[in-house]
């Protein structure tokens, strides 16, 4: 009887520890943050564990606690697949206690993220999704689209690739969210400028053989090849470009979303004269450059990718508005976090607008070749700066309905 009793105990006591945790958090208890992406796929080299590595930094650098409570961080890996991110951040909410989400992985994903956290609601900083619907039609009052978006990386990459000449294109492009939402913005900027799109094939996820793909878009005849893939996706298509001699036949490469660690992935014969489009590289200014060699550190010597950076960013301004509102009340944290100045390395002068998008300036860079580069991470030059309000998509235009007259 004695045994029984204390096995019937046990489930009481867990049920009555989890009510307590879930009261807390609805009513603002302490600040517990999930870095939730893919961890070990085709997009680990962007976020993965680098994004847990710098919310971990960002943690620190705010002191480990706040509101008189240890910060806590959780991570985990959703694998690309949207119900599975959905999923781990709804146990995160039931469980764990978890105030705020960062990072997101996949535009898909983050997509699915961004609707658990309106539902639930929590904050969630989208570090690592492109799609721009994040702050259009999909917004959230607890989404913050933090780092750079798939219209950003048209007006960078699209128009000073229009502005040399580029005026006819063929996409390759990831069939999913994110490959329709950066097509979807490159072909609208392409058309508005006077140029043609010649075609376009949509291809899966983790596609390895790019050939039948590449021959159509050397048979349109493009001047170029917008390549709206990501991670290791980008970096198998553009090296299989290269040999087959699209890029020595004239084809210009357009990788609609680089990052460096895609670049050092291709190699700088592969990659040279490529055009990206940024929100950090860890050689623009000093305040980047420290903070990519404190990061390097801790990063088996490799710096920073802008989600990476974007994660620490977007942690460390969360965790100063809970300190300056005395809670983690999603609400009141939202609002706060939209008046405060976001000010770090990456962010100085940026702002959060009303549907979430933050704005800030973004970078267009050429890939270096490789008798230009000193070292294995020197690997871009800039070439462009772009103000926030050329950077991204007008207020008015994205169709968020949290936006009067939007």
């Amino acid at each position: 009887m004695i045994a029984r009793r204390t096995l019937l105990a046990a489930p009481l006591g867990f049920g009555a520890a989890m009510l307590t945790r879930r009261t807390r958090a609805a009513s603002g208890g302490p600040a517990a943050i999930g870095v939730i992406n893919d961890m070990a796929g085709i997009y680990a080299d962007l976020g993965g564990k680098g994004s847990l590595t710098a919310a971990q930094m960002a943690v620190e650098d705010f002191g480990g606690s706040v509101l008189d409570q240890p910060i806590r961080i959780l991570s985990a890996d959703h694998g690309n697949k949207p119900d599975v991110a959905s999923g781990l951040v709804d146990a995160w909410y039931n469980n764990a206690g978890v105030t705020a989400v960062a990072d997101g992985g996949a535009s898909s994903a983050g997509l699915a993220i961004q609707e658990v956290a309106r539902r639930r609601q929590r904050i969630f900083l989208a570090t690592g999704p492109a799609t721009s619907d994040l702050s259009g039609k999909a917004c959230s009052p607890y989404g913050f689209h933090w780092t750079y978006d798939s219209y950003a990386l048209a007006a960078g990459t699209a128009s000073t690739l229009m502005s040399r000449g580029g005026d006819s294109w063929f996409f390759i492009t990831a069939n999913y969210a994110f490959g329709a939402s950066v097509e979807r913005d490159t072909t609208a900027l392409v058309t508005a400028a006077g140029g043609k799109v010649l075609g376009g094939v949509k291809v899966p996820l983790g596609t390895t053989d790019y050939a039948s793909y590449l021959l159509q878009a050397q048979a349109s005849k493009a001047k170029v090849i917008g390549l709206a893939l990501g991670g290791g996706d980008l970096v198998d298509a553009a090296k299989q470009a290269v040999e087959f001699g699209l890029v020595k036949d004239g084809c210009v490469l357009a990788g609609l979303l680089t990052f460096n660690t895609d670049v050092r992935s291709m190699g700088l014969a592969v990659a040279q004269g490529m055009v990206v489009t940024t929100a950090y590289d860890w050689q623009i200014n000093d305040d980047m450059r420290a903070f990519g060699e404190r990061f390097a550190a801790r990063n088996s010597g490799r710096p920073p990718s802008m989600v990476q950076a974007g994660t620490y960013s977007g942690v460390l301004h969360y965790l100063k508005a809970v300190k300056a509102a005395g809670t983690t009340d999603a609400d009141t944290v939202a609002a706060t976090m939209r008046k405060m100045p976001i000010d770090d390395f990456m962010s100085h002068g940026a702002w959060i607008r009303e549907d979430g998008r933050v704005m800030r300036s973004m970078y267009v860079e050429v890939v270096k070749s490789p008798d230009k580069s000193k070292g294995p991470w020197d690997l871009l030059e800039l070439i462009a700066t772009i103000p926030p309000d050329k950077a991204f998509r007008p207020l008015l235009a994205g169709g968020c309905p949290l936006v009067k007259n939007g």
